[in-house]
């Protein structure tokens, strides 16, 4: 154990040594790790086995997600968002659902060995996009602020958002049993997980907030534990989300809005350890997916998988973001760039996770797929991103 985790430090630390460089490169952080994953795991040199269970891989994708959500939207610009109103809600309420039916739609073509509730699964939990493997977009003023902020909440909103529609789906697929209608059923679980998950989100960074101004006040601060504070809180609208039956995702979000809203100058000086925190567990949640994760999984990738894999970075993602933003001011270009920049990651492992271990019998092809998606992801959406925000960059300003 000692000598993995070792092993893991050691290559952490050689890529904080080179990480700008690596930013301003092809390259990116998380395909870094993925292949040093699969290099230095068991489909390598097995030097980094990394004996975790689904379990495992889950809480730490989890619990990195969180960090990235509640920074991201602390990090919002929400007079950006009030002024271009339409866009989040376009790509949430209408490219999303889209994204969805159109996976589902071309599932059952590709997968006809998989039935109706497994592969609108697929569609679902391949539909959220992710904020981590977005940030290199978000974050660079190359962008324009709008695509920046609509891309940002997106990302930030709808993996919350597929919450409740896997709920639904993995309980008709394992066959729980559903009190009253299934209209009414439905209907509950999604205002439990995304009603709950608001609350939350916006009760407890509330009542932070307060008490953080409160002993500031009295000079009870300390500049050593300034950044502590927000790595909590994040982690404890995540978990009490969760532990109240909500999505824990929506809870970090609408709590990281809120807390940037409440505290515009402070928020920049608090953010660093949760956000440093955040990407770090997300590098380790990459070597573990390059290493034991695609060991088991890169041998059930048949051709129907990788079709389906590029397909949905593609044309099932494309389509409904140009659609969704049809009738808008913006380009031509800049809707392609919004509809390219939809990376697969975290969201879709943790989703992935929970859909196998249901123990549903189209488990393998449902998880290879995604696996593949998400690989094919992290390198795709790596290597482009600083070339096509530059691109982007010199169009609007041309």
């Amino acid at each position: 154990m000692y000598e993995e985790a070792a092993i893991l430090a050691a290559v952490v630390l050689l890529y904080s040594a080179g990480a700008g460089r690596v930013e301003r490169s092809w390259l990116s952080g998380p395909i870094i790790f993925t292949f040093a994953g699969l290099i230095l795991g068991p489909a390598g040199l097995n030097a980094l086995r990394l004996p975790l269970t689904a379990v495992d891989l889950r809480t730490l994708a989890e619990l990195s997600l969180a960090m990235v959500l509640f920074t991201d939207a602390a990090r919002s610009d929400l007079r950006v968002v009030r002024r271009t109103v339409g866009l989040p809600e376009r790509l949430l309420l209408i490219g999303l659902p889209l994204t969805i039916v159109l996976g589902f739609l071309v599932g059952l073509l590709v997968f006809r060995q998989l039935n109706m509730l497994e592969v609108a699964l697929l569609a679902t939990l391949l539909a959220p996009t992710d904020a981590a493997l977005g940030a290199p977009v978000v974050t660079n003023a190359n962008v324009p602020a709008a695509t920046r902020e609509a891309l940002n909440l997106e990302s930030g909103l709808n993996d919350g958002i597929c919450v409740p529609v896997v709920v639904v789906l993995l309980g008709l697929a394992v066959g729980t049993e559903i009190v009253g209608s299934t209209a009414r059923h439905i209907m509950m679980v999604v205002l439990e997980e995304i009603g709950i998950g608001l609350l939350v989100g916006l009760a407890l960074t509330a009542l932070a907030v307060a008490v953080l101004r409160l002993s500031s006040r009295l000079g009870w601060t300390s500049q050593h534990w300034l950044h502590i504070p927000i790595v909590a809180l994040a982690a404890l609208c995540f978990t009490a989300a969760q532990a109240l039956g909500g999505s824990g995702f929506i809870a970090c979000f609408t709590g990281g809005l809120l807390f940037g809203f409440l505290q515009p100058d402070r928020a920049p000086k608090m953010l660093s350890a949760a956000s440093g925190i955040g990407e770090v567990l997300a590098l380790v949640t990459w070597a573990v997916f390059g290493g034991p994760v695609l060991e088991r999984l890169l041998p059930q990738m048949t051709w129907q998988v990788v079709f389906y894999a590029i397909l949905s970075l593609t044309v099932i993602r494309m389509l409904p973001v140009l659609l969704a933003l049809m009738g808008t001011a913006m380009t031509t270009a800049t809707k392609l760039f919004i509809g390219w920049f939809g990376p697969r990651g975290l969201a879709s492992i943790v989703f992935t996770v929970i859909v196998f271990d249901a123990g549903l019998p189209g488990r393998r092809t449902v998880a290879a797929t995604a696996v593949c998606t998400v690989l094919f992801s992290v390198i795709a959406h790596g290597v482009t991103a600083n070339p096509l925000v530059v691109a982007l960059g010199r169009r609007s300003r041309a």
